[in-house]
């Protein structure tokens, strides 16, 4: 399986990233062999409008199974959601707890999305 996390730094010690749209890096980590890659999302992090949506098809490119973030808009809910990307929010802490805690069952996939557009 393919997790997504959003991700305030590449390194593999870095702090979950709150906001999807706007986060600046995505680690994708394949839970069968521990391998980290590593997706660079500059181009939306001071993006005018769109961000959640255009992060959204970028990360379906990776074939992500799911994303676990602190926060997911409507839109990018709705892009991730049609392109089969299972959703968890509320996360924080360290990237490699929250992927433990995923591993662990200690997440539900949200149902919706948790904030409002542009907040």
């Amino acid at each position: 399986m393919l997790i997504a996390v959003t991700a305030k730094s590449a390194d593999p010690n870095s702090e979950v990233e709150p906001r999807f749209g706007r986060a600046p890096y995505f680690q994708i980590i394949d839970t069968e062999s521990d391998e980290i890659k590593v997706v660079e999302n500059s181009e939306n992090v001071n993006a005018m409008q769109g961000a959640g949506i255009q992060a959204a098809e970028s990360l379906a490119n990776t074939n992500a199974d799911v994303l676990l973030t602190g926060h997911c808009g409507p839109k990018a809910f709705h892009t991730l959601k049609t392109a089969g990307i299972r959703i968890v929010v509320g996360v924080d802490g360290a990237v490699k707890e929250a992927v433990e805690r995923f591993k662990n069952n200690e997440y539900e996939y949200a149902a919706s999305p948790d904030v409002e557009s542009h907040w």
